[in-house]
């Protein structure tokens, strides 16, 4: 059973006033579902008989200014002939208030009023319209990849835990990303295209790794080592651009108990959370310009084209939520690149604190959104003897940092699937490198740090 939630609220028992006040939150943020009978905790309270929800519905609709308009609308059996309603309500173009002027929008799982500064922000962003719904010249549902989708429709029944039942074409029309008359839409190009740059040149990412830390390197030339511009459905940009700055981030191996593990530059999570939010929110419209990643020897930038949407503001951006683009955001959220809308910045500042790194630094102006994350890191020298070190060596170095000496019995126990020569040749290795003194001779052996 889901928890009430950015796109999901339940309504127990009829009350306009409360219906009134979601209907208005979803349509002014990214649309969700209202479940009409239903606890939060799951229980059917059985209060709605089909008259009582529509005659709840009808008042609460008609308090809304504009009339908030509704989507799918069904009737759910729950158990022992309980029945509950579900009322789908899309984004809205319009910016609706309840009778009283309240503007509400949705802040996780309650419904929130806006102040004078916000609701003119989220009017001016409403009127732009949604570019992600407009379809595409030229392009048809040949210009999606079969592939791509198969693995998405694989992914969303993993994460919904049901099969669609219909048509690819009918699942593709409900999630927007082909209209009515079966051409694709932006949002279908960008999450489903074969060659969605061929479509959307501005679609893709730039990435480019500096030697130090500036653009340039000496007498004004090109200071980067590496340069890659990263095409595809937007998935693949994700995974791609995380591949190659994983491949590019400086590791260091770290041997916990029995367990050698790798630390990075900047944590897995937060660099990832990082290129979906830029994915998922840059502005489309803005041509000519790609997401740029701009890894420097002290930071990793990361520049969306597109300022912020709506009503988020750099002191209100971990507090508030609202997409530029909800279909894409549906979209890759069901393909499982994220968890819980409206968490992606809070898992940002939250995994960089873990990793004991200060919190981003964020710079919004009309035409871009820019997150940095410094690393403050002090280069670690390693040691030439340390570079082609195996990992039952490190976990032989980390037993004598905690013991002092080590035994040719005792080694074995921290490998006891590796042979005993193998593990003799090991010591002999690291006694030649200079590293351990050997002390006594047979059974009597053992090791110390030299």
């Amino acid at each position: 059973m889901r928890k009430p939630g950015q796109q999901l609220e339940y309504i127990p028992y009829p009350d306009k006033d409360a219906l009134a006040g979601t209907l208005v939150a979803f349509a002014n943020s990214d649309g969700g579902t209202i479940v009409l009978g239903v606890t939060p905790e799951g229980e059917v309270t059985g209060a709605f008989s089909s008259e009582d929800a529509e005659n709840v519905l009808r008042e609460a609709v008609t308090s809304c200014s504009p009339p908030v308009i509704l989507g799918d609308i069904h009737v759910e059996e729950v158990s022992d002939g309980l029945e509950a309603y579900v009322l789908q309500v899309p984004r809205s173009q319009e910016l609706h208030s309840l009778a009283d002027g309240r503007v509400l929008v949705r802040s996780g799982s309650r419904n929130h009023p806006l102040g004078g500064q916000d609701i003119r922000h989220l009017a001016a962003t409403k009127s732009t319209g949604s570019f992600e719904q407009e379809t595409v010249a030229g392009a048809s549902i040949d210009d999606l990849d079969d592939e791509v989708i198969a693995e998405y429709m694989e992914k969303r029944e993993e994460r919904t835990g049901r099969a669609w039942k219909g048509t690819k074409e009918a699942l593709l029309r409900a999630i927007g990303a082909l209209d009515t008359r079966g051409e694709p839409t932006v949002a279908g190009i960008l999450l489903f295209g074969r060659n969605s740059h061929f479509f959307l040149p501005q679609s893709g990412l730039v990435f480019v790794h500096f030697l130090g830390k500036e653009p340039r390197g000496p007498g004004g030339l090109p200071g980067y080592t590496r340069r890659e511009e990263i095409n595809g459905p937007l998935a693949r940009i994700i995974e791609r651009a995380w591949q190659v700055i994983w491949e590019d981030m400086t590791k260091e191996a770290v041997v916990r108990g029995l367990v050698r593990e790798e630390r990075t530059e900047y944590p897995k999570v937060a660099v990832r959370e990082a290129l979906v939010n830029a994915v998922c929110h840059r502005d489309y419209r803005i041509a000519g310009r790609k997401i740029e990643v701009r890894m420097f020897s002290d930071r990793l930038e990361i520049v969306s084209p597109g300022g912020l949407p709506g009503y988020i503001t750099l002191d209100n951006i971990l507090e508030e939520h609202y997409s530029r683009n909800p279909r894409i955001v549906n979209g890759l959220m069901q393909w499982g690149y994220i968890e819980e809308l409206g968490l992606g910045m809070d898992r940002i500042f939250e995994s960089l604190a873990k990793n004991g790194q200060p919190p981003p630094k964020l710079d919004s102006t009309p035409y871009r959104f820019m997150l940095v994350m410094q690393n403050v890191r002090r280069p670690v020298v390693t040691p030439e003897w340390e570079k082609n070190m195996n990992e039952r060596q490190l976990r032989a170095l980390q037993y004598l940092q905690e013991h002092g000496r080590i035994t040719n019995r005792e080694y074995h126990k921290l490998s006891p699937h590796v042979s005993t020569e193998t593990l003799r040749l090991d010591l002999v290795d690291l006694v030649e490198r200079g590293v351990l003194l050997k002390i006594g001779e047979k059974k009597g052996t053992y090791y110390i740090l030299k």
